[in-house]
């Protein structure tokens, strides 16, 4: 059977509204996007796929939150909400931070696909444009640690759109679901843990120790930023040089006079 009908008729029998919807499945089985209680939002969320599997996967204690242009039928799933709009708008862009709240969302999702002419380059381009514009929304709602998926034709400008995601998350994967058609050039761009630290790695900052954690390494904060440093007592001021960001905390190591750039 052709992968195309197994997926189709799967969706059919177990009531989902798209084939898309396994894509999403097999993206956060790999990937490991949602949790129980999660905030999810999807852009792009017609007909309704990808709201159906992000509903189960973050159970009746998350929020799921879908935009599209079009509409989106009623799910009749307590706790899936849907907002139609542009999501470049900033009336919607407003709108989906308050379904979202202050906390921020812990995963933002994109399935969307440009219109197709038949012209490679220009579906590439036009999927890549849409990619970062999901991004951009992504970034307004991701705290530290959030996740962001987004689908894109392959083609000369993805290692550039890569690049940029892997700037603002811990790392980015590609990833290829099975359930995409054969003979589709689509992927997905998976960037995982946002990090918004106020440090980058290589930078070089004096600082005093605030404190020595319990595995001995002295503790730095940086506008609330933890920074493991071994070898250091509590108050000691130190020359450092920062080794690793992540998205909550970050290692350094100290800098000797010959060190220091």
């Amino acid at each position: 059977m052709a992968g195309k009908d197994e997926y189709y008729n799967k969706a059919k029998q177990e009531g989902y509204r798209a084939r898309s919807a396994y894509k999403l499945k097999q993206l956060d089985r790999q990937a490991g996007l949602f949790g129980p209680g999660n905030t999810v939002v999807d852009l792009g969320a017609a007909p309704g796929g990808w709201l159906q599997v992000a509903s189960e996967a973050v159970g009746t204690e998350g929020t799921v939150v879908g935009v599209d242009f079009q509409r989106i039928r009623d799910l009749d799933l307590a706790n899936v909400e849907t907002i139609r709009g542009d999501m470049t708008d900033e009336e919607t862009k407003t709108e989906l931070r308050e379904r979202v709240g202050d906390d921020g969302a812990d995963a933002v999702v994109s399935d969307m696909a440009p219109n197709m002419t038949g012209e490679y380059s220009l579906d590439h381009a036009r999927s890549v444009h849409l990619a970062r514009q999901a991004l951009e929304v992504a970034l307004d709602l991701l705290p530290a640690g959030g996740d962001f998926a987004a689908k894109v034709f392959d083609g000369p400008d993805l290692e550039e759109l890569k690049d940029d995601i892997d700037a603002e998350f811990e790392y980015v994967r590609t990833i290829r679901p099975d359930a995409s058609r054969d003979s589709s050039s689509e992927l997905y761009l998976v960037g995982k843990h946002r990090v918004t630290a106020p440090v980058s790695e290589g930078d070089e900052l004096d600082v005093v120790v605030d404190d020595v954690g319990s595995e001995g390494d002295g503790v730095v904060k940086i506008d609330g930023y933890t920074l493991f440093v071994p070898g250091v007592e509590t108050g000691e001021s130190v020359r450092i040089r920062v080794d690793d960001v992540k998205a909550n905390y970050g290692f350094a190591e100290v800098l000797n006079g010959d060190d220091a750039a």
